[in-house]
């Protein structure tokens, strides 16, 4: 059987900069991201993909927020499950047409993904995560009375609504989604983190507000799945210590003690590196084999060994 990989597609590869992110902009993004992809199934990977959707959900929630006088907004484990399906949609069909021009029998479907998460994480009680548009004070205090909403001043930008990020638990579809592995399918999984659900007593789920960090969603998987290879795309081309520092090093090959010392003394900032990083880490302390980071366009470089930074067990 093929080797398998979870491939975590970073926002970059969505959505390139403020001046293109329209969903025209979007599907052309996905599909030089395919080209990739479509690589490494030429090289006989078998390949599940996961996502991130924070841009999307906040386009979401802007319309939901202009249209609230006419209709109803929309919650946001709903605007989670509706961005899984839209970006699935446009990899799919990236995939397929390359698919398709490479005589390559192989077709892509997309499960939208419960993940589940603890309803006692200390998260659940410590919104952090900003998510949407910025607000004047004046709105946010507003929102806050009316809404119930959790917000914070960001920056010196505004006032932006925070939700929960709790830990990902469970994936709720990974038998589903390795019946379709197992089935030859290519795999859209987890987008966005997945959607966070708690389970009551009776083992009932039900969606609750949160984001669920996509790369932590994405180590689980490929946990879970017994993956062969975590790979992480983000914008730059491998990790790095002392980033833009004049002692700046990049990291070619590192072992799993070495991540943790370099984690742990905060060479990866919080906001990008960091959760990569640690999401690599958890993946590797679970049994993992072997995790990359690297951009999309140098996938089938790092995966010679000619770039990216490779992370693997001690």
């Amino acid at each position: 059987m093929s080797k398998l990989a979870v491939v975590a597609i970073g926002g970059n590869s969505l959505i390139k900069d403020e001046a293109h992110k329209s969903v025209p902009d979007q599907f052309a993004a996905v599909r030089e991201t395919a080209v990739h992809i479509a690589d490494m199934i030429d090289q006989g990977w078998n390949v599940v993909i996961t996502h991130g959707n924070g841009p999307q959900v906040g386009f979401i929630l802007l319309r939901s927020e202009y249209a609230h006088n006419v209709i109803h907004t929309v919650p946001l484990d709903s605007c989670g499950a509706d961005t899984q399906g839209a970006i699935g949609y446009m990899i799919q069909q990236a995939l397929h047409n390359e698919f398709s021009r490479r005589r390559i029998q192989r077709q892509c479907v997309t499960v939208v993904t419960q993940v589940l998460v603890n309803k006692d994480d200390p998260a659940m009680h410590n919104p952090s995560k900003p998510i949407g548009s910025f607000f004047k004070e004046e709105e946010a205090r507003a929102k806050m009375a009316q809404e119930s909403w959790a917000m914070v001043e960001d920056a010196g930008r505004g006032w932006r609504r925070v939700v929960p990020s709790p830990q990902p638990q469970e994936i709720i579809e990974r038998d589903a989604i390795e019946a379709l592995i197992k089935s030859g399918f290519i795999v859209v999984a987890v987008g966005g983190g997945g959607v966070p659900v708690v389970q009551d007593e009776t083992g009932n789920l039900a969606g609750v507000e949160g984001v669920i960090d996509k790369d932590l969603a994405s180590s689980l998987l490929a946990t879970t799945l017994h993956a062969d290879l975590l790979l992480i795309s983000t914008a730059v081309e491998k990790a790095f210590l002392y980033y833009n520092t004049p002692n700046q090093r990049d990291l070619a090959t590192i072992t799993l003690s070495e991540a943790r010392r370099y984690y742990e003394e905060g060479h990866f900032a919080k906001g990008s590196m960091g959760p990569k990083v640690r999401a690599i880490i958890n993946y590797l302390e679970q049994g993992g084999r072997a995790a990359l980071i690297t951009m999309p366009e140098t996938i089938g470089k790092a995966l010679s060994g000619q770039t990216g930074t490779w992370i693997k067990p001690d």
